[in-house]
């Protein structure tokens, strides 16, 4: 069992680390080419199935395969993404990388609380600390106590709430593939499949309702080798990376224990926001940040004592 939850741990940390470049990166490109939210997070989608098809094709073709039985869930796990990803893109643009990072992980009392409904996972006290720790963390970081900055920024803090409830979805759907057996990689595959197929119908619908042309946005970056290259390292290394090992994770450890891991994530970003971006955090912000580190470590030492 201690080797089991070790192996969990340093996949989520890995992921965790990958992951924690995905926010500069979206940042970067929606800053410098402006481009649109939905526009960006179906190509990162699309780069990614298309390289792990490739990788499927050349060094494991047997991952292609899934039971018909298991269409109807995928469908479902790719629409979660679809709008995890949508949500996630709008909330960086809003809030800026390390804001909207740590927004989005007021998942973890959300992946308790349905953790606990669906799967009836056990808590002791160590464990409530930690997701208490996490939550408040999370509030100071985003600034989300002070009032102000519901005037200010709602849609920002709306973005980044809604992502952190879609992450819970995505966690939880992520521990039933593993339930019932789905390779971890052939669900990353096609969940991000089905996904972009879902940001391609909502790039419609955008388009539709603003009374553009249709998908006219969606060669925005024209011919800027930089800024595609910029794109496909974005879904090849944090994105395919991480989600892949994330979900790897989730076969040796509960949700809402990958789920905590996976809150070092906004301290990291943050770090890497100060030196890439400039973006820096406030004194309250670093407590915050401190507080999530400190909810994580107390989670590894709470497992021990099981």
């Amino acid at each position: 069992m201690k080797s089991t939850y070790s192996r969990g741990y340093v996949i989520a940390l890995t992921a965790t680390v990958l992951w924690s470049f995905t926010g500069i990166l979206i940042s970067y490109l929606s800053k410098t080419y402006a481009l649109p939210s939905l526009v960006l997070a179906f190509w990162r989608d699309l780069f990614l199935s298309i390289g792990l098809a490739l990788i499927f094709a050349l060094f494991s073709r047997a991952r292609f395969h899934l039971d018909r039985s298991h269409w109807t869930f995928l469908v479902l796990y790719g629409l979660t993404l679809a709008v995890f990803n949508s949500l996630w893109t709008f909330s960086v643009q809003y809030n800026g990388a390390a804001v909207a990072t740590v927004l989005a992980f007021s998942s973890p009392a959300m992946t308790a609380i349905l953790s606990k409904i669906i799967f009836k996972e056990n808590f002791n006290r160590v464990k409530i600390l930690s997701i208490v720790l996490s939550l408040l963390g999370t509030f100071l970081v985003s600034g989300a106590h002070d009032f102000a900055n519901w005037r200010v920024n709602p849609l920002g803090i709306t973005f980044g709430l809604f992502t952190g409830l879609f992450f819970a979805f995505y966690n939880l759907e992520g521990k039933r593939a593993s339930d019932q057996s789905i390779d971890s990689w052939t669900a990353l595959l096609y969940s991000f499949a089905i996904a972009t197929f879902f940001l391609l119908l909502f790039n419609l619908a955008v388009d539709g309702f603003s009374g553009k042309l249709l998908l006219s946005d969606m060669l925005w970056l024209g011919d800027s080798v930089s800024a595609w290259g910029f794109l496909i390292f974005l879904a090849i290394a944090p994105t395919l990376g991480g989600f892949g090992l994330y979900t790897l994770s989730l076969r040796y450890l509960a949700p809402t224990v990958a789920n905590l891991i996976a809150t070092l994530e906004p301290a990291l970003t943050s770090i890497w926001a100060y030196f890439l971006l400039r973006e820096q955090l406030n004194s309250i912000q670093w407590i915050g940040s401190v507080m999530v580190f400190t909810g994580v470590i107390l989670l590894r030492w709470g497992d021990k004592t099981e």
